[in-house]
């Protein structure tokens, strides 16, 4: 080679360096009608950019002509490292047997250092088509002729690629190894995107690893470098769609899934990327349950892994083929065979997706009443939960589980469903963020739903009391990570505020303010991932739930938890030292009848409405019977805790017939009340009101609540702005909170209530040290929750309950904003006069007005906790 030469090859390393310079340069050397050896470059160096960040179809076109023009200039190493550029580009175009030829041919042509770089992209495209061991081979071969040649660049590039075959095989120690040899290289390089890849691969290995904050962190990093560079990020798109999947943000990973596959069909984008995201589509439109979707991508990402002759991949399509059938409803002998031959083709691959395949096809032949066919794939799928990643060993212990219950030992189905819980528990508690963990529970719904069955099974109510809470509410079992003084969260935050107030300002004047939303989306997305990044703070599940201890603690109060198995509703009545159980109604039915009432009180917070009370009455009557049965004759005269299921959490308990004269209070599970139950008041005790703009009444209640308090902390107009309002509910004996509430189902962490900057919402309540010992929320959706994961609640109550906070008031519907203010005065009354938040509520709604406007709004409104 020239001097000359050696500074037009220059372009290669630049295309991963610095893409759009390189592809400048290239197109501006062909105008300047190089010689073949340099024209040979410069169509390489623009197919690597359209290949990997264009249109195939011209990469193609490119490198096809650098290979013609290689060979006129009779460069045998030149040839050579074109034929393995193109071979990628087939590959990738699904024309996997050209590839290959392409490789062979790069691979007689090319000698010494050339030849090691077309081993090291054969080993690639092995890995693309899902051959590891040949892809190991080769990298193999590579690896020590780019280190002897010292060739920093591609020997980091070979090391990466190294690493993440090992995940692909399970080998994470080893992975990490070469992950940390090839980032030590990168440092020394100005190969920005290739620095990018290296980030996005150490992402990959955190999440493999089971640190799925981490992955998060590493994967946004490498989102933030790749857009500085101005190239898509397809693989990445793929990566993050499966750690979204892994946090229980499957609906997302759907999302994304979609739109990269829409991207990559505008850009005429590899084939080979189309697939892999169609098969990730797949199984997140699986775990969002919508199996119809599922079906669809599955069979078309089948159809194109069958095409490129990418045996690896199309048996993980088929895979999640079979279990989204399956999710239908669909059994035949035919479906077991066919996931029992995917398990045998994943485990001849060394894919850690075996024993899914194998618990799938066990899970079938139950279903089919072949318990001898069962076992034999139950007992390999329960193989692995002896190590590996935590929800590999779930796998393993949902297997044994199932295992245990055919043979008919609940025992053993109840040992498996806790060894499972607990590996599910020391992964959740990895996780900072109060939604990840939420969201994480659902991985352990099977389990808890098979270990509840045997309960039931049992005839032993405590049993079922203990496995009811075993997996209810369990994000309220341990104080959330606080969110670190990280400046450019606190920056989002205020930023988020400022556009949301003027977003609302520009409605209420009749402006269009779709970019304002838009800017809104943007931060709340930045916000959401900063708090994702969040790692939890120990293992473990926190305290483990007694049910003498409960039994003890409750005195007089008898608590009734709300168990659901196979749909059915079972009532469990603690109190008096002993559980009983009552035999309920349907929840399918319960929960339509909850919206029915719902609807009813919407209608009653309107003056004109009051037609609707005696069919609202009459709701309330069959909601009874569906939910508490033949127990509401057994309740006793005492104060009274409900402990419902996540989706009847919006149930008026004070409407039901035998619950309207009583002291009612609801709680997440058991535990919350016993937390709640225990929690110690602040010292002082101050009192804190809070009046913000807009309402309807201007909070009418709280001047005269100042009057009656004496001195308490008034914040209201310009004063009552959100930093100033957390500074003063930080470690508050009480607060109230007059102001408007608005529950955001789409994102429950949003969900705010108005302030005379903006919005306060939970992801603000989450930096408090200590929140109030009592809260009391005056206004309309406050106590609107989020149903998620097993039997979790995202929502202001929830949040709040444990920061410190013992007892809440709030509202789970719409309400007459006049009609409140005579209950909120009257329910401080009751708190002045010593009582609790659930006693001094019930004297409240007894002092109203008996008008169906004024009776609706008591029942809306209800006491969390046990203070």
């Amino acid at each position: 080679m020239t001097a000359g030469s050696e500074s037009v090859l220059e372009l290669l390393p630049m295309v991963f360096a610095d893409p759009g310079e390189a592809l400048a340069r290239a197109r501006e050397l062909l105008r300047a009608a190089p010689p073949p050896l340099h024209a040979s470059v410069a169509h390489q160096v623009i197919g690597i950019w359209q290949r990997d960040f264009g249109d195939l179809r011209l990469a193609l076109r490119h490198l096809r002509r650098a290979r013609d023009l290689a060979a006129r200039a009779g460069s045998a190493e030149r040839e050579a490292d074109v034929l393995a550029t193109l071979g990628v580009a087939l590959v990738h175009a699904g024309r996997t047997r050209q590839g290959l030829a392409a490789f062979d041919q790069g691979v007689a042509r090319g000698t010494g250092h050339t030849r090691a770089r077309v081993l090291y992209r054969r080993a690639y495209v092995w890995w693309v088509l899902g051959r590891h061991r040949e892809a190991l081979e080769d990298v193999r071969r590579a690896v020590p002729v780019l280190r002897q040649a010292d060739d920093v660049i591609w020997t980091a590039r070979a090391l990466t690629l190294r690493a993440t075959v090992h995940l692909a095989l399970g080998a994470g120690l080893r992975a990490d190894a070469d992950f940390t040899a090839a980032q030590a290289l990168w440092d020394t390089t100005g190969q920005e995107h290739d620095k990018a890849d290296a980030v996005e691969s150490r992402g990959l290995a955190a999440f493999r690893q089971g640190d799925i904050p981490a992955a998060l962190r590493l994967l946004d990093e490498a989102e933030e470098r790749y857009a500085k560079l101005g190239t898509p990020t397809f693989m990445l798109n793929i990566r993050r769609c499966e750690v979204l999947m892994a946090a229980g943000l499957a609906p997302e990973a759907l999302a994304e899934a979609d739109g990269a596959i829409a991207e990559l069909d505008r850009l005429g984008g590899q084939s080979t990327r189309k697939a892999e995201l169609l098969l990730v589509a797949a199984r997140a439109a699986r775990l969002a349950e919508d199996p119809r979707t599922a079906i669809a991508r599955a069979a078309q990402a089948v159809r194109l892994f069958a095409g490129q002759r990418r045996a690896w991949w199309e048996t993980h399509a088929r895979l999640v083929l079979i279990e989204a059938r399956a999710a239908t409803g669909r059994r035949s002998g035919r479906l077991v065979a066919d996931a029992a031959e995917v398990a045998r083709r994943l485990a001849a691959f060394g894919s850690p997706a075996a024993p899914e395949a194998s618990l799938l096809a066990g899970r079938i032949a139950l279903a089919l009443g072949r318990p001898e066919e069962a076992e034999r794939h139950l007992a390999v799928a329960s193989r692995s939960r002896a190590g590996g990643p935590p929800l590999a060993r779930v796998t393993g212990w949902a297997a044994q589980a199932l295992r245990a219950r055919a043979a008919g030992s609940d025992r053993g189905v109840l040992e498996a469903c806790r060894r499972g819980l607990d590996v599910l528990d020391d992964h959740r508690m990895t996780l900072g963020a109060s939604e990840l963990r939420a969201r994480a529970t659902a991985q352990g719904a099977e389990l808890a739903a098979l270990a509840q069955q045997a309960a039931l099974a049992s005839g032993e109510p405590r049993r079922l009391l203990a496995w009811s809470e075993r997996w209810r509410a369990t994000v309220l079992s341990a104080p959330p990570t606080r969110p670190p003084a990280d400046p450019a969260l606190l920056s989002g935050l205020t930023a988020f505020r400022e556009i949301a107030a003027r977003a609302e300002q520009a409605r209420q004047d009749g402006h269009p303010v779709p970019a304002l939303e838009r800017e809104q989306r943007r931060l709340e997305r930045e916000i959401r991932s900063r708090t994702l990044h969040l790692r939890g703070d120990a293992p473990g599940g926190g305290v483990r739930f007694d049910a003498g201890r409960l039994l003890r603690r409750l005195g007089d109060t008898r608590l009734v938890e709300l168990a659901v198995v196979d749909g059915r509703v079972h009532v469990l009545l603690c109190g008096q030292g002993r559980v009983r159980r009552f035999a309920a109604g349907r929840l399918a039915e319960a929960v339509i009848e909850a919206e029915h009432v719902q609807a009813g009180l919407r209608r009653l917070a309107h003056p004109g409405a009051a037609a609707r009370l005696p069919l609202v009455e009459a709701a309330g009557r069959r909601l009874e019977e569906l939910l508490l049965g033949p127990a509401a004759r057994h309740l006793g005269a005492g104060p009274l805790v409900v402990v419902p299921p996540g989706s009847l959490h919006r149930v008026p308990w004070a409407l039901l017939p035998s619950l309207r004269e009583r002291v009612v209070s609801v709680s997440p599970s058991a535990s919350s009340w016993l937390r709640a139950r225990e929690t110690r008041p602040p010292r002082g005790g101050r009192q804190v009101l809070v009046r913000g703009p807009g309402l309807a009444t201007g909070g009418a209640e709280v001047p005269e609540l100042a009057g009656r308090y004496g001195a308490p902390t008034v914040l209201e107009g310009d004063a009552a702005h959100v930093s100033a309002v957390l500074r003063e509910l930080d470690g508050a004996g009480l607060a109230h909170l007059a102001a408007h509430g608005a529950f955001r189902a789409d994102s429950p962490l949003f969900s705010s209530l108005t302030m005379a900057d903006g919005p306060l919402i939970v992801h603000d309540f989450e930096r408090l040290a200590r929140s109030p010992y009592r809260i009391i929320l005056s206004c309309c959706d406050t106590a609107r929750f989020a149903s998620v994961g097993a039997d979790e609640l995202l929502g202001l109550v929830t949040a709040l309950l444990p920061l410190g906070t013992a007892g809440v008031v709030a509202c789970s519907a719409p309400v007459n904003d006049e009609a409140v203010v005579p209950l909120m005065l009257a329910l401080h009354k009751g708190l002045g006069a010593g009582l609790s938040l659930a006693e001094a509520l019930r004297d409240a709604r007894a002092a109203l007005p008996g008008d169906a406007t004024h009776q609706a709004t008591g029942w809306a409104f209800s006491a969390f906790g046990a203070a």
